[in-house]
């Protein structure tokens, strides 16, 4: 923190803190406030003063909590944080620079709320700064996500009535498991008992959730949503991929995104297994930008439309 804070303001900063992490320890405390733990408690004090609740307790399990019904004041922003907020919001939804997003609604009377100094550079930024509208980014339905999340966090299954984007509409009950915002989209990992398998749903085309009694144990080895998404986005589709490479497994791997399939070792060289909804921009987007060359063993649908994307190429140099 810097060095001339007035006590008052390092006494709000320990309430944000206690807020935040209850049972911090008094040298937790200390290294965040950057001042001694004598100086530490000196803050807790402070704050008792102000007529705010603190406890304390010894132990493993001890450390300062603020006490039930605890009445706080209104949350304090720096600059830097104010305008971090104004960027962040921006850049996830670029739509929030109009007047008439909800969101927009929302960071405006945030804005509105910061004292004069903090306020009006952050107004200045929302007001002068653009963004330009993500082609890609998704904006799921806010109560149908809150409960989703609902679900992950009571470990609760759940029926959804979802919408694929061939506007097929089916039914089925899953165990939620995260909710992972991937490139401005909503993704609900979870292990489906219609499939009997893991996959992954876009949040925007869940069209309506019931929470039911039955719970669940999520997988012990899900220390990383993203990276077991990611995983998953290349598998389940319609279409079957399989795509052989004559070199190592590491020399390929940094081309490979996750959503194209799984990449496994093969001889002396390496296959990538996956499948695809759609082969025509399987072939265009992602194997056409590949740098190594490939053999294409598998899916016919995938084989047609590389062949066809070879002939248009071909013909765009030879004059045919």
């Amino acid at each position: 923190m810097p060095n001339d804070l007035s006590p008052t303001a390092r006494a709000l900063r320990a309430l944000e803190i206690l807020q935040l992490r209850p049972g911090t320890t008094a040298t937790e405390l200390a290294e965040r406030l950057g001042v001694t733990e004598r100086a530490a408690r000196r803050y807790v004090e402070i704050l008792r003063e102000a007529g705010i609740a603190v406890t304390s307790a010894r132990g493993p399990h001890g450390g300062y909590r603020l006490g039930r019904g605890t009445r706080l004041p209104p949350v304090h922003f720096t600059q830097a944080e104010a305008l971090g907020l104004v960027m962040a919001v921006l850049s996830g939804q670029p739509g929030a620079a109009d007047a008439e997003d909800l969101v927009s609604a929302a960071l405006g009377k945030v804005v509105k709320a910061l004292p004069e100094g903090v306020g009006r550079e952050a107004a200045l930024l929302r007001e002068y700064a653009s963004a330009a509208p993500d082609p890609y980014a998704s904006r799921p339905d806010p109560a149908i996500t809150s409960e989703l999340v609902g679900a992950v966090a009571a470990c609760r299954r759940v029926r959804i009535g979802y919408r694929s984007e061939a506007g097929n509409e089916w039914e089925g009950e899953v165990d939620p498991w995260s909710l992972v915002v991937r490139y401005g989209r909503w993704y609900l990992l979870c292990h489906s008992h219609r499939a009997d398998a893991v996959r992954t749903y876009r949040v925007d085309r869940v069209r309506t959730v019931q929470v039911t009694a039955r719970r669940f144990q999520p997988p012990a080895g899900l220390l990383d949503p993203v990276a077991v998404l990611e995983e998953n986005l290349g598998l389940g589709w319609e279409f079957p991929t399989r795509v052989a490479f004559d070199l190592p497994q590491d020399e390929v791997a940094r081309w490979v995104r996750p959503p194209m399939g799984r990449l496994e070792p093969l001889g002396n060289g390496c296959v990538l297994v996956g499948s695809t909804r759609n082969p025509a921009m399987y072939a265009q987007e992602w194997l056409a930008t590949l740098p190594v060359a490939f053999r294409v063993e598998g899916g016919e649908e995938l084989r047609t439309a590389v062949a066809a994307l070879a002939a248009r190429f071909t013909a765009a140099v030879d004059g045919t």
